[in-house]
């Protein structure tokens, strides 16, 4: 089962295992992943599943649609490059190993 990295914004990492086919958002939610809040519980609304994707993931993940990329403009957080919705993203498993950081803050 492909691995995924959440590193907090103070540089503490978790580890999680998760299920191909699953998102980052859900993974996180189910493992209790603090910094995830996914208060639109995964329907690319709310930005609250804000994350900075590390850049040897990007290659590997589809780009951004419409939809994430205006979410991400309101998100709490400036934007990067890297920034994506975990939401948006579904663990395959080209993508064990995965890192994430999380932002300071959500909302």
């Amino acid at each position: 089962m492909p691995k995924v990295i959440y590193v907090s914004a103070a540089g503490a990492s978790t580890e999680v295992d998760a299920p191909v086919g699953t998102t980052v958002m859900a993974a996180a939610l189910k493992n209790g992943v603090e910094g995830i809040l996914a208060e639109c519980g995964g329907v690319c609304m709310c930005s609250t599943c804000h994350v900075f994707v590390d850049e040897k993931f990007l290659g590997l993940i589809p780009a951004a649609q419409d939809t994430e990329e205006a979410v991400l403009e309101i998100a709490a957080i400036e934007r990067r490059p890297n920034s994506r919705l975990s939401c948006q993203i579904k663990v395959t498993e080209e993508l064990n190993g995965l890192v994430v950081h999380l932002p300071e803050k959500q909302r």
